[in-house]
């Protein structure tokens, strides 16, 4: 399946089933990227599965001041009846697996509603969780090669989604949480990680926060919602896409990256993408 909603986006898959709707999709951005998306009805859950144009970034417009943008990162929930203005300063084309999903399925595993918290919506626009990523995944696979029972296997997927989700949410700040990490300090971490060369120790960024370990450990998982392990991992994926994309060989984007070899690398990249780096390079000529 593979057609054109309009001059910007085409949906290359498609599946749906009575709790969510699931579209592997092709953005062609011109030029950078200056628009607003609404999440009418449904829970709107984005993984880009090709790196996201340069400085890509989202302010929630009826929460937040005009000027106010926070890091759009590889993988952004966007909640029910919520809108978001996403920028960028480059072109590309971009592959995303998008699901939306419905807030009855959420609602089912769930005593209370999800309050969508000014820390929340901050949260919302980079989750670094690996499960729910994995399950992403697992939906654009079906979505583009349907199986037996692809239905029956779509709705238990969504179920296990509302529930990494569910928990996401509940973890992630909700404001001034004791414990959490200072927005100052949670940026620096970021600014280290945006930096494309070996991966920080947890004993380097604990010096950068100037905390201890124990306290930047605990203190992250309550802010962001994931172990800060799961989050330099991710991150370091994300330059390596990146780079493997711009056509640098698999060994210096090793060695660039921190990895002892390419072989190192590659059963790292394997291990969170489920493809190869040779694998995933010729996917994108392909979709050029």
């Amino acid at each position: 399946m593979r057609y054109a909603v309009n001059e910007l986006m085409t949906v290359e898959a498609e599946l749906t089933v009575p709790s969510a709707s699931t579209q592997v999709v092709r953005f062609h951005l011109p030029e950078p990227a200056d628009h607003t998306m609404r999440s009418v009805e449904s829970y709107r859950i984005d993984l880009c599965l090709t790196p996201r144009p340069r400085n890509t970034r989202a302010c929630y417009p009826d929460h937040w001041a005009p000027n106010r943008y926070e890091r759009l990162g590889e993988l952004f929930v966007v909640p029910p009846g919520e809108a978001i203005r996403a920028r960028s300063d480059d072109v590309c084309q971009q592959s995303s697996v998008v699901c939306f999903l419905s807030p009855a399925t959420m609602d089912s595993w769930f005593d209370d509603d999800l309050t969508w918290t000014e820390g929340r919506l901050v949260a919302s626009l980079d989750v670094r969780e690996t499960n729910i990523r994995n399950l992403l995944l697992r939906l654009a696979e079906e979505a583009k090669h349907p199986g037996f029972a692809s239905d029956v296997m779509v709705e238990l997927i969504a179920a296990q989604l509302a529930i990494e989700l569910g928990r996401y949410c509940r973890v992630a700040s909700a404001g001034p949480t004791a414990g959490g990490l200072a927005a100052w300090r949670l940026r620096l971490i970021d600014e280290r990680l945006r930096e494309v060369r070996a991966a920080p120790t947890l004993a380097e960024l604990a010096e950068l926060c100037r905390l201890s370990v124990r306290q930047l450990t605990r203190g992250f998982r309550i802010s962001r919602g994931c172990s800060i392990g799961e989050h330099v991992a991710n991150t370091r994926m994300e330059h390596a896409r990146g780079m493997l994309a711009a056509d640098l060989s698999v060994k210096s984007i090793a060695y660039e990256l921190g990895f002892s070899s390419p072989s190192s690398f590659c059963y790292a990249f394997r291990k969170a993408t489920g493809e190869t780096p040779v694998q995933f390079r010729h996917r994108q000529w392909r979709a050029a």
